[in-house]
């Protein structure tokens, strides 16, 4: 059942869990570049309301949040349901009758160690940040590595350190701890329909155990592979004895996503700009239409939408997986690079300029949308600027350039017939 969050709804906040320093860490490093900073900020709101023990809140209403966070109760909801999503919190509601009552229940983040063994988490969360700045993440929490071999051990045991007293009977089972949630994603998967189809020989009562059933479910989320598919993968790497090897697994999802893909991976060109890295739109200017263009389109539909509707060729998306891996630049960026690319060259994709450009733009350390518009703004002039001075009619080469590589007002209101013009250029968006 759907509920209407208002401002006036109470919350109060439960404490399921002992949160740590390196708890902190971990929320800012590994989960913040998956669900953005506005949901990590949620997390920590709550956790700031609690009681001076950390156990239980006073009540609040959720006007209290939209004061303390400076954000309306849209983004409030989009975020506590992003940290529900990756098992941060649970949300439980009592009906009223004007009002409702919230109860939001905060559990601690996996440990490292847990978090890039989640196939979902961890393949998330690279996607979002590169290979490169995951494998730094990695090597920053990777246990490290000592010899012990010229050295004798002489840690003392309990018997040896303290004597035998009489026992008392423990009963500390309301003692807090920390405790952690993981995530949870729908059945994705029929398995009543594999094991059906898989002939019976080749499967027992452990093939499908609860382990192996998370991670068949995680891998048809993060690959998007249906259940007959995933029946066929299934009965290339399960042995004789009815065992399912999980790297097999892995290995198998992988090349037959690759198959159907060009050989390319599951990378950023089929994802939207990260949270984290979005613009707060404020106005209704043509400069803020084209940002939540840029930020809130996957570079392969953008491409596609710019060749027509036609999907883009193997080499047009080699040039996508190229900036997103090589370069690592993120999608909206991405974007704005393919449409400045695409307008000043004649409707092609150069990919010497726009390695040029792409290596640019990564020494300047740009990330944001505004700020790799701004520089290809600047580009555009200096190379107008250029053109013009040795062929006074050039610009009319460049007469199909979008308006926000000549806009010096970012802040200007869009006209009606601007307004149309845009509506039509990028409809294919809606």
């Amino acid at each position: 059942m759907a509920y209407n969050l208002l401002a006036s709804d109470s919350y109060t906040i439960i404490n399921q869990s002992v949160l740590t320093e390196i708890d902190k860490k971990i929320l800012i490093s590994l989960y913040e570049p998956i669900i953005g900073y506005s949901a990590i900020s949620l997390y920590l709101t709550l956790y700031s309301d609690l009681d001076k023990l950390d156990l239980m809140s006073l009540d609040y209403t959720h006007h209290h949040l939209m004061t303390i966070m400076k954000s309306d109760l849209t983004n409030i909801e989009k975020s506590r349901k992003a940290l529900e999503a990756l098992g941060l919190l649970k949300t439980f509601v009592k009906k009223g009758n004007n009002t409702n009552e919230y109860l939001y229940l905060l559990y601690s983040p996996l440990s490292p160690y847990e978090f890039f063994n989640n196939t979902i988490l961890s393949t998330l969360l690279k996607n979002n940040i590169g290979e490169e700045e995951y494998d730094n993440l990695i090597k920053y929490y990777h246990k490290p590595n000592f010899k012990l071999d010229d050295y004798e051990e002489i840690t003392s045991k309990l018997n040896e350190a303290f004597t035998s007293v009489s026992s008392i009977e423990a009963n500390n089972e309301e003692l807090r701890k920390q405790t952690r949630l993981g995530i949870d994603i729908d059945n994705l998967i029929d398995f009543e329909y594999i094991m059906d189809t898989i002939p019976s020989g080749l499967i027992n009562t452990k093939t499908f155990n609860k382990r192996m059933r998370e991670l068949i479910n995680q891998l048809a989320f993060v690959y998007n592979i249906d259940t007959i598919k995933m029946c066929d993968i299934l009965s290339v790497v399960i042995s004789e004895n009815g065992v399912i090897n999980k790297d097999k697994l892995k290995e198998a999802v992988r090349k037959n996503y690759e198959f159907n893909n060009n050989g390319s991976k599951p990378t950023l060109i089929y994802k939207t700009q990260p949270d984290y890295l979005k613009t707060k739109i404020m106005d209704k200017s043509s400069s803020s239409k084209m940002i939540y263009v840029f930020e809130n389109t996957k570079p392969y539909d953008f491409l596609m939408s710019k060749n027509r509707g036609v999907k883009p060729i193997k080499k047009e998306l080699d040039i996508l997986d190229h900036l997103a891996t090589d370069f690592k630049l993120p999608p909206g960026v991405i974007n704005v690079l393919i449409d400045y690319e695409i307008r000043i060259n004649d409707n092609k994709l150069v990919l010497n300029h726009i390695d040029a450009i792409a290596s640019s733009w990564v020494k300047k350390g740009i990330k944001t949308v505004p700020e790799a518009m701004e520089t290809a703004k600047q580009s555009y002039k200096e190379s107008m600027a250029r053109k013009t001075k040795n062929n006074t009619n050039m610009k009319t080469k460049f007469a199909s350039v979008p308006s926000w590589l000549e806009s010096t007002n970012t802040r200007k209101e869009v006209t009606q017939e601007e307004l149309a013009e845009l509506e039509k250029e990028f409809e294919e968006f809606r």
